[in-house]
């Protein structure tokens, strides 16, 4: 009978010892490149005209929205972080379609309750949806995600509209990835840092960095001397080697062929991976009738798999790969063919975070690292291998040995969407 290593091999599953980093972060390199210019890239890219420039002013506090998913919330946050006068409710459009004036005056009333405690003038919004971002901090919005029925919203610039509720105002909309990114500005104190790296890993990823105007070609009219965010769309690159149990997975999602990255790497799709290679692996032979029960699994959650494979129960819930492998020698195999699918991500992720920190073109000096903020659930509570020491061993690998470039994953900034759309704000 087949190794488990000997079956993924044979269905083109690259482990983790053998991703070409090398090779996989140039080609990562030249996709950034692209996308500056505005050539054919799977990196959209997108300039979110903010930058990084100028010291947070400490004990000052902004009026802040967060609007992401099928809640939002709206608080005071103050610098050193702190969110005061927090309420979330569902989001318009949630529970039922809702024109433009009732979406907009849900925000305008949260609003106008907590812009009286604020110091600064500027509102932030940190507004997570496929938008188009303005050079004034707008955000045009371009299509619904998470089920929101608001249709009259698209196609409309979402803070100016926010405004005419406001009698007026100024307002930073900054999505969730660039505000992760402002969020680093947070933590750093009297401390020096390069430049700034917002990423998230949950159930989907991104990731965002700072960039020369310079090399922003695709946009007209920059100052070449400065710089701003840019948002990448990480989870989109495409120049991967994907197995046949990542091509099953994806043909099986509402968006086949699209971000491949975020579904080799995000807690969204890691299970359903794991699915598609346990299905094979019983049609192959390589667990005992026992196992039979997982040809008829219909879907397999991320923690399950994840929980599974590290052995531990989750308390209050049943697992069903628990059952399914109650055999020994069935859960040994199982967790051999398992565990290389975090591994595998765990690389990926460093890897690409590499990638932007060396675009950067900062981090010569210990003195002054690139400041990394990681944010989601999938970095920090893997469990099935030490997900967060595994990237940065493979960062002190291919950054500090190999290049000489000095990083800081910073201390997790509890609600950094809304302390970056606050630093926005501020900035």
């Amino acid at each position: 009978m087949k190794t488990p290593e000997e079956f993924l091999d044979e269905n083109g599953f690259t482990s983790a010892a053998d991703i070409d980093r090398q090779g996989l972060t140039t080609t990562f390199l030249s996709e950034m490149e692209k996308g500056l210019k505005g050539e054919e890239s799977s990196l959209r890219m997108i300039p979110a005209y903010v930058g990084v420039n100028g010291k947070v002013p400490t004990g000052a506090k902004a009026a802040v929205l967060d609007a992401g998913g099928t809640n939002f919330r709206s608080a005071v946050v103050s610098i050193p972080p702190k969110v005061e006068d927090r309420v979330n409710q569902p989001m318009p459009g949630t529970k039922g379609e809702v024109g433009e004036d009732e979406f907009y005056d849900a925000f305008a009333a949260e609003l106008r309750r907590v812009a009286p405690k604020a110091t600064v003038k500027k509102f932030g919004w940190c507004f997570s949806y496929n938008a188009d971002v303005t050079p004034s901090l707008d955000a045009r919005l371009n299509c619904w995600t998470k089920g929101i029925r608001a249709p009259a919203i698209v196609g409309q610039y979402v803070g100016a509209e926010l405004l005419k509720r406001m009698g007026g105002g100024e307002i930073a909309v900054v999505n969730d990835t660039v505000a992760t990114l402002l969020a680093a500005k947070a933590t750093e104190g009297d401390r020096t840092y390069s430049s700034y790296i917002g990423f998230i890993l949950g159930t989907g990823t991104n990731t965002a960095y700072v960039e020369r105007n310079s090399n922003i070609t695709k946009v007209q009219g920059l100052d070449p001397s400065g710089s701003m965010i840019i948002n990448a769309e990480s989870g989109s690159f495409d120049k991967l080697s994907r197995s046949k149990f990542d091509l099953a997975m994806d043909a099986k999602q509402i968006d086949p062929g699209h971000n491949p990255l975020e579904k080799m790497i995000a807690g969204g799709y890691l299970g359903p991976v794991g699915l598609e290679v346990y299905k094979a692996a019983a049609k192959a032979g390589l667990f005992s009738k026992k196992a039979a029960g997982i040809g008829g699994l219909g879907s397999l959650e991320t923690m399950d798999f994840d929980n599974f494979c590290a052995a531990c129960a989750k308390e209050g819930r049943d697992n069903p790969l628990d059952s399914i492998f109650a055999d020994a020698d069935d859960a040994k195999m199982a967790r051999r063919l398992g565990i290389p699918v975090f591994e595998r991500a765990a690389v990926l992720t460093a890897v690409h975070l590499a990638a932007f920190c060396i675009k950067s073109g900062e981090g010569a000096e210990e003195s002054a690292p690139i400041a990394i903020n990681a944010d989601g659930s999938t970095y920090y509570k893997t469990r099935a291998i030490p997900f967060a020491a595994t990237v940065r061993r493979e960062l002190d690998d291919m950054l500090l040995r190999r290049r000489n470039i000095h990083y800081e994953i910073v201390p997790q900034v509890d609600d950094a969407p809304m302390v970056g759309a606050a630093i926005a704000a501020m900035l």
